[in-house]
């Protein structure tokens, strides 16, 4: 078993949770979450006034899957997620040792 986190931008987490719909997957959670990577931060605007946000939002979905189903997921995963920007997130694959 393989415990997959994926990282990505809020508009997206709902395309790549509508891609798994129907993947065989164990279990899944979904969490805002906030943070940077190579970006460190962006600009926004307030009433025509500009300010950095350190943290960018960001939602994390973490999921279990069957080692023979990993490959299939992770390109579900990367098909909706990625547009080869960054800031598009990331995708961690972790060995599940044992769970109750």
């Amino acid at each position: 078993m393989k415990q997959i986190v994926t990282i990505v931008r809020p508009h997206l987490a709902e395309k790549v949770l509508k891609s798994l719909r129907l993947a065989p997957i164990e279990a899944l959670s979904v969490t805002e979450v906030k943070g940077y990577g190579r970006q460190k931060s962006y600009l926004d605007e307030y009433q025509e006034t500009e300010y950095s946000q350190v943290f960018v939002p960001k939602v994390e979905i973490t999921m279990w899957v069957d080692d023979s189903r990993c490959d299939e997921i992770l390109e579900k995963i990367v098909t909706v997620a990625r547009s080869g920007r960054i800031g598009d997130g990331k995708v961690f694959v972790l060995p599940v040792g044992e769970y109750l």
